[in-house]
């Protein structure tokens, strides 16, 4: 390693004088951070900087500024597209070219100062050359590298649906077996998703991934504004044109691509943040013989639920879902609990699959003191509803069964659902809604498209229902009723003809 390689503030200042360009506030910082991560000996970065910011070129002089410390060095550039990544190695082989602290690193061999890799001036004999360019779609099988940067691999093209999502943290993956033991990897982009891999928490469905993608990165965050409302950069992004670009870009993309929270890009139908997120759980009170629910300390006058039952492996095409919808006396909509059903193979030769759900569902229906329960009986659903009325009765559970059918398309069916009532913030959603693939649905969700609804469509079917008024149903017969006045008194009379 080259111990008289100035400091990389220094070595960011020296360009940009070359440059005849100020060094902004926001790029000292930057480099400070990096400058201190990579002598702390942190293997994992992220670099989170809003757009425009000039994160790329930062990252450029950095890849620059290791070369000189160690000729010896491999660097992947890794992107989206190839052309981006070429344009990353191209401007580090100008850096190399005119920066003063990089006398002798140029090679004399013209065939190893090409477009998309280089090597340079070096004392090793290795296979891989010194910078590397290659695009996500890109075969790196057999490459070695000591340092790995991601340089927005997060587009919206790869990011805009679930299953794009899954697919990109399967490719990035699959740089693990490229980086030598002890590499950096280094991560550079803005979210352009709601389930982006930069996300702080879990952002994909709680059964495909458990902890954050980068989970272990030591992050580096700065969005366009700072909680004061100023902003990062002020001698080119002032408030006005800040002002302008949100105007511009709309709430999403400005949401995530600038300010750094993860909110999807595209313009969906429907906006998961309107809905009105609460954290209670169903209050039961007994007295007198009747029971009453609460949410939120409001009293509930009405519930409408609904399963969309489906067979088939988990993660493969439809899913079973289970929704249940309380109503109060202002017309409010709660979203109390969804239940994506799974089905233990291990099980199916003692227990088969219809049962299984069933016995879900019942559980379903028990724990929240649900009055009756639809059943979209289309296909496979034919038979269900008396399986399930089955399980309700040998549990002794008061819950009746609904088989339901519809013939207006799924679409208008959601559309007539969730259009007014989101509009309008009449519908709330408990947090651990918040937890399922549902919010994902919704934020996807365009007419005539082929990505996963399940969820929707049972939301629906609760919110579309006439609602169950609770002081109509019938007593159950081994619980107490918690509709309000639903029990019958007798007073005695003495009068006589």
């Amino acid at each position: 390693m080259n111990e008289c390689v100035p400091m990389f503030r220094h070595f960011l200042r020296a360009w940009n004088n070359l440059q005849s360009q100020e060094t902004p506030r926001l790029h000292r910082n930057m480099a400070a951070w990096l400058e201190r991560m990579i002598e702390r000996g942190e293997r994992g970065l992220l670099l989170m900087v809003f757009r425009g910011a000039g994160k790329s070129t930062l990252v450029g002089l950095l890849a620059a500024w290791l070369l000189i410390r160690n000729p010896g060095w491999r660097i992947l550039v890794v992107a989206a597209d190839l052309t981006l990544a070429v344009k990353m190695v191209r401007s580090v082989r100008r850096i190399l070219e005119l920066h003063p602290a990089c006398a002798g690193l140029k090679p004399k061999r013209p065939e190893q100062w090409a477009v998309e890799q280089f090597t340079v001036a070096r004392p090793q004999v290795l296979r891989d050359p010194s910078m590397l360019a290659r695009g996500l779609a890109t075969n790196v099988t057999g490459s070695r590298a000591d340092m790995i940067i991601c340089d927005d691999v997060e587009v919206a093209s790869n990011s805009d649906s679930r299953r794009k999502s899954v697919a990109l943290r399967e490719r990035l993956a699959e740089l693990d077996y490229v980086l030598v033991p002890g590499g950096l990897q280094l991560y550079v982009g803005t979210p352009h998703a709601r389930h982006s891999i930069y996300a702080r928490t879990s952002a994909l469905d709680e059964d495909e991934e458990a902890a954050p993608f980068l989970e272990g990165f030591v992050r580096f965050e700065a969005a366009i504004l700072d909680r004061r409302g100023d902003s990062r950069w002020p001698e080119r992004f002032t408030l006005d044109r800040i002002e302008s670009i949100r105007r511009r870009s709309g709430p999403g993309k400005f949401s995530s691509q600038f300010m750094l929270r993860p909110t999807a890009t595209q313009d969906g139908r429907f906006e998961p943040d309107r809905l009105r997120i609460y954290d209670s759980g169903l209050e039961v009170a007994e007295g007198n013989g009747v029971r009453t629910l609460r949410i939120e300390g409001r009293l509930m006058v009405s519930a409408a639920a609904a399963w969309d039952p489906a067979y088939g492996v988990s993660g493969q095409g439809d899913r079973s879902v289970a929704a249940a919808v309380f109503v109060d006396d202002d017309g409010r909509y709660y979203l109390h609990e969804l239940s994506y059903h799974k089905v233990d193979p291990l099980r199916l030769d003692d227990e088969a699959e219809a049962i299984q759900l069933c016995r879900q569902v019942a559980d379903f229906a028990e724990r929240l003191f649900l009055p009756s329960i639809r059943v979209e009986r289309n296909g496979i659903g034919a038979f269900l509803p008396t399986l399930l009325r089955n399980e309700l009765n040998r549990r002794g559970v008061a819950c009746a069964v609904i088989a339901s059918s519809s013939s207006t398309s799924k679409d208008q069916r959601i559309l007539d659902a969730f259009d007014a009532r989101l509009a309008a913030g009449s519908l709330y959603a408990h947090r651990n809604v918040l937890t399922t693939p549902f919010c994902t649905e919704l934020e996807e969700w365009r007419p005539g498209c082929k990505g996963p609804d399940d969820g929707m469509d049972a939301v629906a079917a609760c919110l579309l229902a006439e609602p169950v008024r609770l002081r109509a149903v019938a007593p159950p017969r081994r619980r107490i009723a918690w509709r309000p006045g639903g029990e019958t008194h007798v007073a005695p009379s003495t009068f006589e003809p």
